[in-house]
């Protein structure tokens, strides 16, 4: 019976041995917004886009999010409870740095602008937002994720290319 399984291990290839295909497909989004029915208007926006959601209510809720969930992009509110929108960008950049973070905020000056993308945010949306910045933010994400696993599957190639070189020179010399 042959194996059909297409889910990419370790090495970057499929447990039938063939190369992993890249997943552009399905993207998992963290949206954090204190607003209980914004974070359902935009779900609901998200979820045409085929994108899985995974909500949070202030940014100390979005940080623990990013770090269980590991999702593919943050779209983040800046004025919340217990942390806000900027800390919380902060704390994400620091341990998810190549995970792509979009501000959402009513709250948008100039200055705030600056310095979210300043600190990692790839884009910054004033509320209220239309269909068509949520279509750009979540193509742009995609893109990301897309140049990550590039990268991602560039390096394991590079590391078992190596690790080949190392076992012939190593059976040369036996």
């Amino acid at each position: 019976m042959e194996n059909n399984n297409t889910n990419p291990n370790i090495d970057g290839q499929t447990s039938n041995g063939t190369p992993a295909k890249i997943d552009n497909d399905k993207l998992r989004l963290l949206i954090s917004d204190d607003s209980r029915l914004l974070r359902k208007k935009l779900r609901e926006e998200l979820e045409k886009l085929n994108c899985e959601v995974v909500e949070a209510a202030n940014g100390k809720e979005a940080i623990m999010r990013d770090l269980e969930d590991e999702p593919d992009g943050v779209i983040l509110d800046i004025v919340m409870p217990e942390v806000g929108g900027i800390e919380a960008l902060q704390v994400i950049r620091e341990v998810s740095p190549d995970v792509p973070i979009v501000m959402l905020s009513s709250a948008g000056t100039p200055q705030k602008l600056m310095q979210t993308l300043k600190m990692g945010a790839i884009d910054f949306i004033q509320k209220p937002y239309t269909k068509e910045q949520i279509v750009k933010a979540v193509e742009a994400i995609r893109r990301a994720k897309v140049k990550r696993q590039k990268k991602k599957m560039l390096e394991e190639a590079q590391q078992n290319s190596a690790e080949n070189i190392n076992s012939d020179k190593i059976e040369e010399s036996v």
